[in-house]
């Protein structure tokens, strides 16, 4: 029975190689319509694809175009092909606004995008073309059942774009070490805070502020460090206000009684 069964797989495997390579040359468009709709439903994408891909530009106006470029749109999604899918949902959308997969084409047309965004280190081009996407959806498709899905992927892409902004801020409070230029970096945790007020990395941002204007007014001159120690001991205020059990508090504190201590001869 065991030499049955492999016979038989070997005879349908060997079966559907033969189709599908005569699909591919065969200059009959329903043929290769009928051959990668098969593979499509066997979840052979790839090979699918390869179909599709010969019919697509003769395919538009037809009555079955509408599910042919929905399915050829799901076969770069299904392997992972994101900026395909996204462009051929993008075109699914464009092409058949009414159609009852339009809601879900848009939405997988942006989470596709969404896959293109790289880590936060690097441009974020893609990111921001990805929030836009989204936000686009959103908006148009404002009780979509993709809307949770869509709130989330855009709150991950906008936290990469915070972080980006508060690591090139966290560089200027790194590189006045050597530099001594703390205003700098200051002025980069102002705009940082003022740009993302509801960003994740506000305590951090608070405290490498405050860590900045104890920087910038311990090794200032004698002219300018009493203005720069109480601008200090306000950051200091401004960090301990947003979250007086920080991590951080322990090491704020030792740097607070520096300042006060550095104050004094200036009451004296």
């Amino acid at each position: 029975m065991n030499k049955i069964f492999y016979i038989l797989l070997i005879a349908v495997t060997l079966g559907s190689c033969s189709s599908y390579q005569k699909a591919l040359k065969s200059e009959d468009v329903a043929v290769k319509y009928d051959v990668a709709t098969k593979l499509y439903d066997a979840g052979k994408y790839t090979k699918a694809i390869r179909l599709f891909e010969q019919i697509a530009p003769s395919y538009r106006g037809k009555p079955a175009a509408e599910k042919m470029f929905y399915m050829f749109a799901q076969s770069y999604y299904k392997t992972k092909q994101h900026y395909l899918a996204g462009y051929q949902f993008d075109s699914f959308t464009s092409s058949y606004p009414r159609s009852e997969k339009a809601e879900e084409a848009a939405f997988l047309a942006a989470e596709s995008y969404s896959k293109l965004s790289p880590r936060y280190s690097l441009d974020q081009v893609d990111t921001n073309k990805a929030i836009d996407k989204l936000q686009n959806f959103i908006n148009n498709y404002p009780d979509s059942q993709y809307l949770p899905q869509a709130n989330v992927i855009v709150k991950d892409l906008r936290e990469k774009l915070e972080k980006k902004a508060f690591e090139i801020a966290k560089q200027y409070h790194t590189i006045g070490e050597w530099s001594r230029d703390y205003g700098a970096a200051i002025k980069a945790f102002d705009n940082f805070i003022a740009d993302y007020p509801g960003t994740p990395f506000k305590e951090k941002a608070l405290y490498y502020r405050f860590d900045s204007a104890y920087l910038l007014a311990i090794n200032s001159i004698e002219s300018k460090k009493q203005e720069r120690l109480n601008f200090a001991k306000t950051a200091y205020t401004a960090f301990v206000k947003f979250n007086g059990s920080s991590e951080y508090k322990e090491e704020a504190d030792k740097k607070l009684v520096s300042i006060d201590k550095e104050l004094q001869q200036f009451s004296n």
